[in-house]
């Protein structure tokens, strides 16, 4: 269903994948029993977490970078097709 998803749905796509990640690793912890202090993954989900938020703003970053360059584009090609007449 994620592969038929418009652009703007990508914040719920990320949010799916979070909770994923946080189930799997919540299990694992729960089958691994004391190989794995839970305190441990606690902080690497606390770590990703922070990663993915960082990378959510790089990504929002350059989708912004993005349009503007877009809106530049197309204002510059009406600019040369004015030109041209």
């Amino acid at each position: 269903s994620t592969a038929n998803a418009p652009e703007d749905d990508a914040p719920n796509r990320y949010s799916r994948t979070e909770r994923t990640t946080y189930s799997r690793y919540s299990r694992d912890a729960n089958s691994s029993g004391s190989s794995v202090p839970s305190n441990t993954l606690e902080k690497r989900i606390e770590e990703l977490e922070r990663e993915l938020a960082k990378e959510r703003q790089e990504n929002a970053r350059l989708m912004k970078m993005t349009q503007d360059k877009e809106e530049l584009i197309g204002k510059l090609k009406e600019e040369i097709d004015l030109l041209n007449r």
